[in-house]
């Protein structure tokens, strides 16, 4: 999951400059790699190598192009287009516990990893219908004296951090990357948490069945819902995911019943699929289509560090005192404390676009509709693709 986050900066380049279906393809097929070469790993180092950064990185390049294309096609109805495609993950998560539990015992590991290798090369030809609106130019100019100062462009263009310059951008995409430090704390040792305090090892995987529905069943309700919100007031779902998570996490420890755990997880999945589903649309709102690529990309790159160190520092709290409950409390805190910076965004940006105002700007580069100007590459478009 580490990689999936770490490498999306280098994924918005490769597909602002080869497109989404390029990059995407190369991805799933560098994943199947990862995963076939985990089926014949012998140690458990091997497998850092193979399934930890290989298949880790491949998925990150196949997986993030498949929320950029969305843009193309979907303006006014991007949240629930992008529930609807990241609700897919959720079925998956529902079916796969099922799946590789009865592979694994009895096919063992090594055939588990060469089937599930077989999903990547499908995940390679539906990549294939990336396709995006704006045809290609047949006659480009292809003079050599400008070459140089066209790679030149280009490299600038692929390392640009001009996202950065929008303040209510930086200040949405740390005040995430901060929410996430205890994001996935719970979805890591819930099922290990249930088994030392319930003694529970046979109903331990309804807890992930729970989780994968309702965040399918969330992914698609708030998609919907936040197309009807306007503008940014959209990112106060996200704000009432982190907090509902936040409290979430810090309730586990408290539950006596199986039961209740399980409702829990219900809440749990609700607002994972709140927080996936908005992660786009409001990255568009913010920084305007030209650079959702990149917005996007540097948003997850930020989360990876802290969505990585946060089951560790869990697991580490539990050898050390015994149990998880300090862990699930103190898990808890980021989300919440994350929520609440991201609650001053829009007043952050209302007052921007005052101060622009009174100073009489003709056109007001923080307004999403402003952002494309004529020859601006969309996000996942090659320049060829973008050639007026």
């Amino acid at each position: 999951m580490g990689m999936i986050f770490f490498c999306s900066p280098i994924v918005s380049m490769f597909t602002d400059h080869f497109g989404c279906r390029k990059t995407s393809v190369a991805g799933a097929f560098v994943a199947f790699t990862g995963l076939l070469s985990s089926s014949f790993a012998n140690s458990l180092g091997m497998l850092y190598f193979t399934y930890g950064i290989l298949f880790g990185c491949g998925s990150s390049f196949a997986f993030q192009p498949s929320l950029v294309i969305l843009g193309h096609y979907f303006r006014q109805n991007l949240g629930l287009a992008n529930g609807i495609v990241t609700a897919g993950s959720s079925v998956f998560s529902i079916a796969l516990p099922f799946l590789l539990k009865k592979t694994g015992n009895a096919l063992g590991l090594s055939v588990t990893f060469q089937i599930l290798s077989l999903f990547m090369i499908i995940q390679a030809l539906l990549s294939l219908t990336f396709h995006p609106l704006l045809p290609k130019a047949q006659n480009l100019s292809n003079d050599e004296s400008n070459m140089g100062k066209r790679c030149l462009e280009k490299l600038k263009n692929h390392f640009n951090i001009s996202v950065f310059h929008i303040y209510t951008y930086r200040v949405w995409a740390f005040g995430v990357a901060f929410a996430v430090l205890g994001y996935f704390v719970p979805y890591v040792h819930l099922v290990k948490y249930v088994e030392e305090e319930f003694k529970e090892t046979e109903k331990e995987w309804i807890l992930l069945v729970c989780i994968g529905v309702a965040s399918g069943i969330g992914r698609l309700v708030f998609g919907k819902i936040g197309d009807l919100i306007p503008g940014l007031k959209k990112i106060y779902l996200q704000v009432f995911s982190f907090l509902v998570l936040g409290l979430m996490s810090m309730m586990i420890p408290l539950c006596r019943i199986f039961e209740v755990i399980t409702l829990l997880c219900i809440f749990m999945g609700l607002c994972d699929g709140c927080f996936i589903t908005l992660m786009a649309p409001i990255a568009f709102e913010l920084v305007g289509p030209s650079q959702a690529s990149k917005a996007i990309g540097y948003l997850l790159g930020l989360m990876a560090v802290p969505m990585t160190a946060g089951p560790p520092i869990a697991g580490i709290l539990h050898d050390y005192l015994g149990n998880y409950h300090v862990a699930f409390y103190l898990a808890g805190v980021p989300p919440i404390i994350g929520g609440t910076v991201l609650c001053f965004v829009p007043f952050i940006y209302q007052q921007n676009l005052r101060s622009h105002q009174r100073r009489d700007v003709s056109k007001n580069k923080m307004l999403p509709s402003d952002s494309i100007k004529n020859g601006d590459l969309l996000p996942g478009l090659t320049e060829a693709e973008t050639h007026l």
